[in-house]
């Protein structure tokens, strides 16, 4: 019996830790995101810009037939861990980060699948609807981007 009541306390006292946690290490507003454009936050700029560009041929050769999908499966999946070796500063560039990796991913999954004959829906509709967020934090970023010397344009 006092066993059971020990345990009951240490989860007790656990929980109460673990709430307490969570509900001081809320995010900040993101009108309080202090923006950067450092030599990493370029980098990472030009690099995810190569690699859209890149995957986006070898996404036209596929529909057009002059690509396997083995081939557009490599290419994104190595867009993808180029993507995710990046380290971008900018809070705004590491969550566009996040959003392309998972985005490529879902992606390269949903080629796979479409490559044997199955329903790559799910997959390319989160593929979209990760790319359309990771635009929408973009384009809220774009100006303070801008204004300290990182050009977003080619990448909305």
């Amino acid at each position: 019996m006092r066993r059971i009541g020990l345990t009951a306390a240490g989860l007790l006292a656990m929980l109460t830790l673990a709430l307490s946690l969570v509900a001081n290490g809320r995010a900040k507003p993101a009108a309080a995101l202090a923006h950067t454009c450092s030599a990493t936050d370029r980098q990472f700029i030009e690099e995810a810009r190569t690699n859209m560009m890149a995957l986006g041929l070898w996404a036209d050769q596929y529909q057009s037939g002059d690509a396997k999908p083995s081939e557009v499966t490599a290419e994104a999946r190595r867009a993808a861990k180029t993507v995710q070796g990046m380290g971008p500063t900018d809070p705004s560039l590491r969550e566009t980060q996040k959003l392309m990796v998972g985005m490529l991913s879902e992606y390269a999954k949903a080629v796979q699948i479409q490559e044997r004959h199955g329903n790559a829906g799910p997959h390319m509709y989160r593929a979209y609807g990760l790319a359309n967020y990771a635009h929408g934090v973009l384009k809220n970023a774009q100006p303070a981007l801008s204004a300290r010397g990182c050009d977003l344009s080619e990448l909305l």
